[in-house]
């Protein structure tokens, strides 16, 4: 790829977000990232890196390469670059210094967390940079977390204590469907069992946003026996879990796949909505597990989808209704990639994404108000100032 002309570049606008994307496995792709950005100077540089790249020696260079800048981000299930979907390769996002002032919370050792310790340090960053940055009024927050964690939904829960009425979109790191190592970074140092909590405040106006393509059906089982602590369920109808939700599916247990977990999620409804709890694995003793929070006596609801790029391309035109963003985040889960190719759409889907410069990474699941989601698109959309948003 031509360094000086990324195939995301977009005619940048002053004090708005930049982004650039290098091969994972140039000998130079920080250099590429730095030429495509130009100078700076940058309050913050999102970098969102392929599992092929050696993601430790790469973020130890960026946060000296792009100082004062904070850098943190995340490894990838797949990225979102100016080509749609996209794979081995390292996604910068950047936010102007004339924009944008940031600052950032790291909190490690999610597997012990202090909801009250999280809030006050929260509560005391969102003030410090409040002070700093009162002529941008703009506020919102991007969480970057451990994918394997396990930990969002307490996350969530602490989190949404400290930030009250701030927006807050983001998404879980991911190792390219292997399931073994997720790591998030911040200012050169490399974590897993943590998360990056990013506080911007911006010049022009930021619209979050959650979208997803599935619908309620009238197949519904009741989790009858599970182990929330380690996301699995046991039994379903009190049936061994993974052989009644292929039972419902008209499938046998052996044929059950990341495809058909894909295709085919349960819903949970919370807050007068539903929302996907996707399915990782079907374990040898027939359990089931899944990639967020779960509990014996909830109600599941089957899943079906609708048309998957036609829902995509309305949603992220609705963005534009008043005026097209300057620059799409966007945290798209591995589930929705894995759909989009097996119902031969992945094309379509790229070319949407592409033209709508929506630029982020699949994830292992997304953070949305209080919540921890799956099978969605969250982001936010940057409009230019005085823009309606």
């Amino acid at each position: 790829m031509d360094a000086a002309a990324p195939p995301d570049a977009r005619p940048a606008r002053p004090g708005q977000p930049l982004t650039a994307t290098a091969p994972a496995d140039a000998p130079d792709a920080l250099a590429q990232l730095q030429r495509a950005l130009g100078p700076g100077p940058f309050a913050q540089v999102f970098l969102f890196v392929s599992p092929a790249a050696d993601c430790a020696a790469l973020c130890r260079r960026a946060a000296h390469a792009f100082a004062p800048a904070r850098v943190s981000g995340c490894t990838t299930s797949g990225e979102l670059t100016g080509r749609g979907y996209d794979d081995g390769q390292i996604v910068a996002f950047a936010l102007p210094a004339a924009g944008f002032e940031v600052a950032q919370l790291v909190i490690e050792d999610l597997d012990q967390l202090d909801p009250r310790q999280v809030i006050a340090d929260l509560l005391r960053t969102r003030q410090n940079l409040g002070n700093r940055a009162a002529q941008k009024p703009n506020e919102c927050a991007v969480l970057l977390v451990d994918g394997l964690s396990g930990q969002e939904d307490a996350l969530m829960a602490a989190l949404s204590g400290g930030l009250g009425p701030v927006p807050v979109i983001g998404g879980s790191a991911g190792d390219g469907g292997a399931f073994r190592q997720t790591l998030v970074h911040a200012q050169g140092k490399v974590l897993r069992n943590a998360a990056v909590l990013t506080l911007l405040r911006s010049q022009g106006r930021v619209r979050p946003f959650s979208l997803d393509h599935l619908r309620p059906t009238r197949a519904r089982m009741v989790v009858t026996h599970a182990d929330p602590a380690h996301r699995i369920v046991a039994r379903i109808n009190d049936e061994p879990a993974a052989e009644e939700y292929a039972r419902l599916l008209g499938l046998r247990p052996e044929l059950l796949s990341p495809f058909v977990f894909a295709t085919h999620p349960v819903l949970v409804r919370v807050g007068g909505r539903h929302h996907a709890r996707a399915i990782q694995s079907a374990e040898p003793d027939g359990s089931l597990i899944f990639f967020s929070a779960i509990a014996e006596g909830l109600i599941l609801t089957l899943a079906e989808s609708r048309d998957m790029a036609g829902h995509l391309s309305e949603e992220l035109a609705r963005l534009s209704r008043d005026g097209a963003p300057a620059a799409i985040l966007g945290f798209d889960c591995f589930f929705r990639r894995l759909e989009a190719e097996g119902r031969q759409c992945g094309r379509e889907i790229s070319d949407i994404l592409a033209r709508h410069g929506v630029t982020g990474f699949s994830t292992y699941g997304e953070q949305v108000g209080a919540m921890h989601v799956n099978q969605t698109m969250t982001g936010l959309a940057f409009y230019p100032p005085g823009a309606a948003a």
